[in-house]
């Protein structure tokens, strides 16, 4: 049950027909203020769990068996790292193949990491800490739904990292399985996720919060400075980037919006009124909406 600050606004009246106006009677308006009551659901966001459930299931597992793959490929022989050639990469990548930043890698490592528990956060909001474990599913599906994505495309793809084309990488660096994950860019795709996915879930909860392209400029932030690390360290092709971070941001958005509760009391209503032979507007604004 929430409390609707409703409005009654008066129109004018005219007399006559616009083609003839000659005199014009302004009948005064009579402002109502009328508190009432409405039944509606609270959720945010609406769970089927006969699909959700046996979905974020599905694409966990596959997650944990798809990166069980990519991370345990064989070395690739020693022929073969030898005879890559950057000539050979497309010129938006081609000079990639010579960045190698361990510092940039370990930056890139911190803010994957770091960007994990972000929601938690939403344990000090009042309002999100009751759903929670609604939330926190939601999440779940939405990293394991672009895990599921990345692992596939890496097993698919089987493109060499950047480094592997590196003459001063370590040869047995550059021959592990692992040099074969480079599309599409996974850190930065997941670090989309993440922040994307916190950022519409607290907005949605917070419809009256003005400014907040700023969270999604967090988030963008984020995910960028993410890709850029990982091309700095050799880890991924520029196109690798623009890639992931597009699929992350699109699953992180999705996942939540594919969920929201179209049954939800609107926050604005106008409907037509007449009362005391005046025609009106009601205007509902739903306080807790």
């Amino acid at each position: 049950m929430k409390f609707c600050f409703l409005l009654v606004f008066s129109l004018f009246y005219f007399q006559k027909g616009f083609s003839q106006i000659d005199s014009v009677t302004i009948i005064p308006a009579k402002t109502e203020v009328i508190f009432s009551t409405v039944h509606h659901l609270q959720q945010d966001y609406k769970l089927n769990n006969a699909i959700d459930i046996p979905l974020t299931i599905l694409t966990t597992g596959y997650t944990l068996y798809g990166f069980s793959k990519i991370y345990s490929r064989e070395s690739t022989p020693e022929f073969v790292i030898l005879a890559l050639n950057p000539a050979n990469v497309n010129r938006l990548d081609r000079r990639v193949t010579g960045y190698r930043s361990i510092k940039a890698k370990d930056a890139s490592d911190k803010l994957f990491y770091g960007s994990m528990p972000l929601p938690l956060l939403f344990l000090l909001d009042k309002k999100m800490r009751k759903d929670a474990p609604k939330l926190g599913l939601l999440y779940l599906q939405a990293v394991s739904s672009f895990g599921s994505m990345y692992a596939s495309s890496a097993m698919i793809a089987d493109r060499f990292r950047p480094y592997t084309y590196n003459p001063n990488e370590d040869l047995g660096k550059r021959r592990g399985g692992g040099g074969k994950n480079s599309f599409f860019a996974g850190h930065p795709g997941m670090v989309a996720t993440v922040t994307f996915f916190s950022a519409k879930v607290y907005a949605d909860y917070h419809p009256e919060m003005r400014n907040k392209w700023i969270l999604y400029t967090l988030a963008g932030s984020a995910a960028l400075a993410t890709g850029v690390l990982r091309i700095k360290a050799g880890e991924h092709f520029i196109s690798d980037v623009m890639v992931g971070v597009p699929v992350g941001v699109a699953t992180g958005l999705l996942v939540p919006y594919l969920h929201r509760n179209k049954n939800k009391a609107p926050r604005y209503t106008i409907l037509p009124s007449y009362r005391n032979k005046q025609p009106g507007l009601y205007a509902m604004v739903n306080l807790n909406n």
